[in-house]
């Protein structure tokens, strides 16, 4: 029986040579059962569980765990969500360096038999907190609401646009203020939809919709930043802007910023960085140099439970490389480890595997789910594939598989790291042949004029085979028609950054209720009306009066951007009613004294 990968690759044999009993009855084979850490691995942290997939809870049957300093482990077994599979969570974590056999009577991929065997690393400290940086001020940087003024997102604005964007918004995540930082949406003309700051020092990152449970969601990363990567959680918004859920990294770990992506089976696909003492002596560094492995998780969002774990130390040696050894003294000295890897995107293939980009090897990696091997290497130092003329890429981020008969890869092309590879940076599409192992482009989006970015950067395929590019550290976002012609471009007023920007439709109902303020002035009163996220709103209803209890309806005008300004007469007393598009209310505010 071949397990393929789909795309013309055969990545598992199971020979499986059914026992025919004495009476004539064929027995099956136990089921071939995953685990992570994988057997082997030499990164397992202190406080990993131990994973098995592709086997009923109830199946596992006694499971013995024993390390080499710590003796033998009680703990309990957790069942995952979706029945398929359950974890040993120790009582108790272990020691650094020791070796750990788990012994089971399963048929464990990549062991002889139900043992197996793996390492536990050892732990080089945390990721230190830094305070964020901010960029410089400008004017019209910030956008300040008189009924909202609680809210600076960053201001951005539409610098041209050929034609509409339908239905689409717009979604980033300033990352460096110039005032807060957080998810927001902006309608196609470049006005604010949304916006909610995250916790002061603080960032977001990844913000995009996504389907849960059979819905359209908010997804976002949050926390903070240093050397590059992220310590935070990722979290799940409804449509009317209420916390569904938090998915926390597993294993001891924390979540990075760099992907945050739930599959169709409802699980989630994450990032993480663990800093370990390892031998880098083959790229004249230490023997015990403090190396960033890059962390690939699924995780079982009901439950928290590690569903998958793909480290880049088991799987990359350090030799593969592009990424410099930290200078340890003189004027650009730096504590940060070596980040040899730096995992940046994780992607699902139609085949059930996933491609991993790498930003500082300059390469992107097939990975078998089950077992966490490498099934081919597109880029780097040792690619599966003859690249052809302009498909080199370098510190590339957010690789995508677009599979048809052809397999299409989707990246964004930094080209900078630096040391600058390109001369600009650039989203391109490359048509990847598996029979002869080669990668052709198909189309190369640069922007004008050109822009180079050192760090972060995206490029989505939209349902129409446009293409959205978020220029990452450069504050731009556009989008391209299926020939390369611009449709839309816009950017931040400042010199902030979204690590990714994206499309989508999206429909917005916020729980919350309107906001209003009312401001007298002379023989008239402005009433300044804002629903923070609506994208049903089309128009709205004041009501006024002398009294709070005797209003009456005075005026309706129509929506106008994040905040819409309402002149009537003088009025001591305001509030006002949000009505859709056939002038029914959808809410109405608190009532408010005018000022």
């Amino acid at each position: 029986m071949h397990l393929k990968a789909g795309l013309g690759f055969t990545v598992l044999v199971l020979i499986a040579a059914a026992a025919v009993s004495a009476s004539g009855q064929t027995n099956a084979p136990p089921p071939a059962v995953s685990v992570f850490p994988i057997p082997g691995s030499l990164v397992a942290t202190p406080k990993t569980q131990i994973a098995f997939r592709g086997i009923a809870p109830s199946a596992l049957g006694a499971i013995t765990v024993t390390g080499s300093k710590t003796g033998a482990h009680s703990g309990a077994i957790e069942a995952d969500s979706d029945g398929d599979g359950a974890s040993f969570v120790p009582s108790a974590g272990f020691k650094a360096g020791e070796t750990v056999t788990v012994s089971s009577s399963l048929n464990v991929l990549g062991a002889k038999g139900g043992v197996f065997k793996f390492t536990v690393a050892t732990p080089a400290g945390g990721i230190p907190y830094v305070p964020r940086l901010s960029v410089p001020r400008v004017n019209g940087d910030v956008w300040r609401f008189r009924s909202r003024p609680d809210l600076a997102p960053a201001a951005a604005k539409v610098l041209s646009r050929s034609r509409s964007a339908g239905n689409n918004d717009i979604f980033l995540a300033p990352q460096f203020g110039p005032v807060e930082d957080g998810p927001e949406i902006l309608d196609s003309s470049g006005n604010l939809v949304w916006f909610d700051r995250v916790n002061k020092g603080d960032m977001a990152s990844d913000f995009r919709v996504q389907s849960y449970q059979g819905k359209p969601v908010l997804t976002w990363w949050q926390g903070y930043s240093d050397a590059g990567v992220g310590v935070g959680q990722d979290v799940v918004y409804d449509g009317s802007y209420r916390q569904l859920a938090v998915v926390h990294a597993g294993n001891g770990l924390s979540a990075d910023l760099h992907e945050f992506q739930i599959t169709p089976a409802g699980t989630a696909l994450i990032t993480a960085y663990f800093p370990v003492y390892w031998d880098a002596s083959s790229v004249h560094g230490l023997k015990k140099e403090i190396v960033f492995d890059s962390v690939v998780q699924e995780i079982d969002i009901p439950t928290g439970l590690v569903l998958f774990q793909w480290d880049s130390l088991d799987h990359v040696p350090v030799a593969d490389s592009h990424e410099p050894l930290p200078l340890q003294s003189g004027k650009h000295a730096t504590r940060n480890p070596f980040d040899y890897f730096h995992v940046n995107s994780v992607a699902l293939d139609d085949d059930g595997n996933l491609v991993i980009s790498a930003r500082n090897t300059w390469a992107a990696y097939k990975v078998d789910h089950h077992t966490g091997a490498v099934i081919w290497t597109l880029g780097g130092k040792r690619s599966s594939f003859r690249m052809g003329p302009g498909t080199a890429f370098a510190f590339q981020h957010d690789v995508r598989v677009r599979a048809s008969n052809d397999l299409f890869v989707t990246i964004f092309d930094d080209g900078a790291g630096p040391p600058n590879v390109h001369s600009q940076s650039r989203g391109i599409k490359l048509v990847v042949d598996l029979r002869h192992m080669t990668a052709k482009i198909v189309i190369q989006l640069e922007h004008s004029p050109a822009l180079l970015a050192e760090f972060e950067g995206n490029f989505q395929q939209l349902l129409d085979l446009d293409a959205f590019i978020g220029w990452g550290q450069q504050p731009y976002f556009t989008e391209y028609d299926q020939r390369g012609r611009l449709i839309l471009d816009g950017r931040f007023v400042g010199t902030t950054s979204s690590y990714r920007a994206y499309m989508f439709p999206w429909t917005g109902a916020p729980a919350a209720p309107p906001a209003v303020v009312a401001s007298t002035g002379g023989r008239t009163t402005t009433v300044y009306a804002s629903w923070n996220g609506t994208t049903l709103a089309s128009s709205w209803r004041v009501f006024s009066g002398s009294s709070a209890t005797t209003l009456h309806a005075s005026i309706t005008a129509p929506k106008t951007g994040f905040e819409t300004p309402i002149k009537l007469g003088a009025t001591r007393y305001a509030r006002v009613e949000a009505l859709d598009s056939r002038g029914r209310t959808l809410a109405t505010s608190a009532t408010v004294r005018a000022t």
